[in-house]
């Protein structure tokens, strides 16, 4: 039974730091992602990560600010997000795909969490 649990959302002002945490289980993962959505629009694609060094990604908007990682003995994914904006505000869902990813498409992830909210003040 897949699962994967998101952790470290919160408040905090525009500038500040964020680190979120995703952790599956019941899943043999190659690579996982994170995305975002705000009501009303579509999800989106903020990052996603390989296991092997394939490779990661980043959204145009995010990147040289967050930063994903990958502890495959974990089985956990990391979005560090810094000098956060207002635009950044929106529920960021954890995502595992289990083929490697060259893609931040939403429709290659099969697995998903339950999402957390970050919400950026200005």
């Amino acid at each position: 039974q897949v699962q994967l649990v998101e952790s470290g959302g919160g408040s905090v002002q525009a500038g500040g730091s964020l680190r979120l945490s995703c952790a599956a289980s019941g899943y043999r993962t190659y690579c996982m992602g994170w995305f975002r959505q705000t009501p009303g629009k579509e999800r989106e694609g903020v990052a996603s990560i390989n296991r092997n060094d394939v490779g990661t990604y980043y959204a145009d908007s995010v990147k040289g600010r967050f930063t994903i990682s990958l502890d495959t003995a974990k089985n956990t994914v990391y979005l560090q997000m810094n000098t956060l904006k207002s635009d950044d505000t929106a529920m960021y869902y954890c995502a595992a795909s289990s083929n490697y990813c060259y893609t931040l498409s939403p429709a290659y992830f099969r697995a998903w969490g339950q999402g957390t909210q970050v919400t950026v003040s200005s």
